[in-house]
């Protein structure tokens, strides 16, 4: 296992897209995942760390021993690609067996290796099969074996999962935290999965446009987002703006568009603000009342155990999450019109963007 601090870390491309500076510190052992849309510098990030693209500002540090210059293959890492890249020439023994054979195990030791992990992942039946005779799920099984192979103190992950189903995906998410526990080998993960993240990451980093928005458990990022970019991507947040109208102990009222609603904060009066609502802590009511915020109902969807119900509000999009049967019942025979919804102040989160 080892310790990595991020400092600085800087990367500027020919087009113009910069990547960082980027703080970041991951535990010994700990599992924390790089979460990000497509394009926010997510697999760069995780490319500088392994050391195949070039770090032009910055400190790398392993253990406090800065990386940068030093080649991939002295960095002792195990990495999986969304691509698997097996040796199509080679059996699934000799893919897991190549990184130790290439090392000069003795080979016993390169034996009671590839057992082992075939073992741990369940693929001890496939070890003389062909690659080409092995399913996908097989394969990225096989690759992680792989990676583990030369006992690494740092794996890297880059998005291995999301060329597979969702359930086989579902499945190995928990293979790949289980594995990871037994093994006790410090994790980076890449995603642009916000459940894939949750399920498995001891923290979770949120990066966009090659900065890091925020850093947490996946628990503090869904209740307290830092900002509305956080807030809107991970879906935690309903987001509003508005201008506060009144200030005392702590107590704000904010007018969004004539609507007074009242947040828990610390600003002065004429300060502009914007707080964000966790879709759950929403609270719809039939009865239409002016002297509250009211929406028209646009969309209910089923989802497992629950409701997810969008409310247009002054042409904003307010989405609520309930679990009540017979409010969606009602809903539905009213017919999807006026409704007035409220939350608790306190649970208001202030964005600072």
């Amino acid at each position: 296992m080892v310790k990595i601090d991020l400092e600085g870390l800087v990367r500027e491309f020919a087009d113009g897209t910069k990547i960082g500076p980027i703080d970041l510190n991951i535990q010994d052992g700990e599992f924390l995942t790089i979460l990000g849309p497509s394009g926010s510098g997510k697999t760069t990030t995780l490319r500088m760390i392994a050391g195949f693209i070039e770090v032009e500002q910055g400190s790398l540090l392993f253990d406090g021993q800065d990386m940068v210059g030093i080649p991939p293959r002295e960095r002792n890492i195990g990495m999986v690609f969304q691509s698997v890249a097996l040796f199509p020439n080679m059996s699934v023994y000799q893919n897991i067996a190549f990184g130790p054979e290439m090392a000069e195990w003795p080979h016993k030791k390169t034996v009671e290796r590839v057992e082992e992990l075939a073992d741990l992942l369940g693929i001890r039946n496939l070890l003389f099969r062909k690659v080409s005779e092995i399913s996908g799920g097989e394969a990225q099984r096989v690759g992680l074996a792989r990676s583990l192979a030369k006992e690494p103190s740092l794996l890297l992950l880059d998005e291995p999962l999301s060329a597979l189903d969702p359930q086989l995906r579902e499945r190995l998410q928990t293979e790949i935290r289980r594995i990871q526990k037994k093994v006790k080998v410090t994790t980076i993960y890449v995603t642009h999965s916000q459940d894939e993240a949750f399920a498995i990451s001891d923290r979770v980093a949120i990066i966009n446009d090659g900065r890091i928005e925020q850093v947490g458990t996946p628990e503090e990022l869904y209740d307290r987002p830092a900002n509305e970019f956080v807030a809107r991507f991970l879906g935690s947040g309903n987001v509003l703006q508005g201008t506060v109208t009144q200030a005392h102990g702590g107590k704000l009222c904010v007018d969004i568009m004539g609507i007074q609603l009242p947040v828990d904060g610390k600003c002065e009066v004429g300060d502009s603000v914007k707080f964000s609502i966790k879709p759950e802590d929403i609270m719809i009511s039939i009865e239409s009342d002016n002297s509250v915020a009211t929406g028209i109902v646009t969309s209910i969807l089923p989802q497992v155990g629950s409701f997810k119900i969008n409310i247009d509000f002054q042409d904003t999009q307010i989405i609520v999450l309930t679990y009540d049967e017979d409010l969606v019942s009602k809903l539905r025979e009213n017919g999807n019109k006026r409704v007035s919804f409220s939350f608790r102040p306190n649970l208001a989160v202030n964005l600072i963007d």
